[in-house]
């Protein structure tokens, strides 16, 4: 149960797009496609996890003073490791991701989780939170350059959608559509995801004493009576 809230932590209550707000710059500058957004996504998924495991590991022989460039490191060889493996296998994605993927060593979703997280808890519970985060991350992006990609290009996984004749928005593949999807995305989270908790009206019994105006006024009568 606590692994799986820690899992579920990432994806929705805690997404690190839409909800922590993190990670802010490839999400605007490689989300011009779907494709772009799943490939980011893993490629960080994978450095997440990585590192939240080796930091886990050695939380506590690392001395506190150098525990940031500690992290760095261990992050920046996870990366180093993703950036071969992509130049290998998939160079067409490396060329698109760019200088992004070398720049996923300071991206702040995973040094706030190596800091917040994987130094203060066990292994197993920085691999789940890595992968959540990770999840989280990659859902979010994928589903920014999926919007940018249909209204701009008028495809989906460069699979063309409209036909000849219809004009797609060019703007969505540049930055200021970039910026417009991405503030639309976050509203359209927050107005599902927040609850109002209903306010219990005065002189109710849920509302205790506190909420009544009169009483409130009355005992700091007494209390000044009482000075």
């Amino acid at each position: 149960m606590k692994l799986f809230k820690i899992f579920k932590s990432g994806i929705i209550d805690e997404n690190p797009t839409f909800r922590l707000v993190l990670g802010t710059c490839p999400t605007l500058a490689i989300t011009t496609s779907a494709v772009n957004g799943i490939g980011m996504g893993l490629a960080t998924t994978a450095v997440l996890i990585g590192s939240n495991v080796v930091i886990s590991l050695l939380r506590k022989f690392i001395p506190n003073k150098v525990r940031i460039p500690a992290f760095v490191t261990v992050i920046a060889g996870f990366v180093t490791i993703v950036q071969m493996l992509l130049k290998a296998y998939v160079p067409s994605l490396d060329k698109a991701l760019g200088i992004y993927i070398p720049l996923i060593v300071v991206n702040c979703i995973i040094m706030a989780r190596a800091e917040s997280f994987a130094s203060k808890n066990p292994v197993l519970d920085s691999a789940i939170d890595g992968l959540g985060m990770g999840i989280g991350f990659t859902l979010a992006i994928t589903v920014i350059g999926a919007i940018r990609e249909i209204l701009g290009n008028g495809s989906i996984f460069n699979v063309q959608l409209l036909g000849e004749s219809a004009s797609p928005a060019l703007a969505m593949i540049l930055p200021p559509g970039g910026f417009l999807v991405y503030g639309l995305a976050i509203g359209v989270v927050n107005l599902l995801t927040n609850r109002q908790v209903p306010v219990p009206a005065c002189g109710t019994p849920e509302a205790g004493c506190e909420a009544c105006p009169g009483n409130c006024n009355l005992n700091a009568e007494e209390k000044e009576g009482q000075a």
